[in-house]
């Protein structure tokens, strides 16, 4: 029996947590949700998500060292990164991932983790 794919929303926006979540599991994905960046990590690294959505924000708060934590959970799991910010020039180089930039539209966000995970489905049925 196939298990549901699974999301990680790692947002401090208690809004962005619910409104993600609500949709992703009416579409039969199973969701799990961090307000802050290291509970986050720990999730990762604890339940292997198929894909982690990540506020850009948390990371930096947090201090050196999560993003590149994120970044080598989601190589290890092969678990996309779509990445939720606002660049600046003196940011530094952004983690691998897809990024979306704030402000944004929750439809085109919700486009992008469905089309991340149905092209993570083929690679799921290798594996299996």
């Amino acid at each position: 029996m196939n298990q549901p794919q699974s999301v990680l929303i790692v947002d401090r926006s208690e809004e962005t947590r619910e409104v993600l979540a609500t949709v992703l599991s009416r579409r039969g994905v199973r969701t799990l949700a961090a307000a802050g960046a290291p509970q986050g990590l720990r999730m990762a690294r604890q339940h292997r998500p198929d894909l982690i959505v990540l506020d850009l924000e948390l990371v930096e708060a947090a201090g050196a060292g999560l993003s590149e934590g994120f970044v080598e959970q989601s190589r290890t799991d092969r678990a996309p990164l779509v990445l939720l910010g606002t660049v600046r020039r003196s940011d530094p180089p952004l983690p691998e991932g897809e990024f979306v930039s704030k402000p944004y539209h929750y439809a085109p966000l919700i486009r992008k983790i469905e089309e991340l995970l149905l092209r993570r489905a083929p690679a799921q049925a290798e594996v299996a």
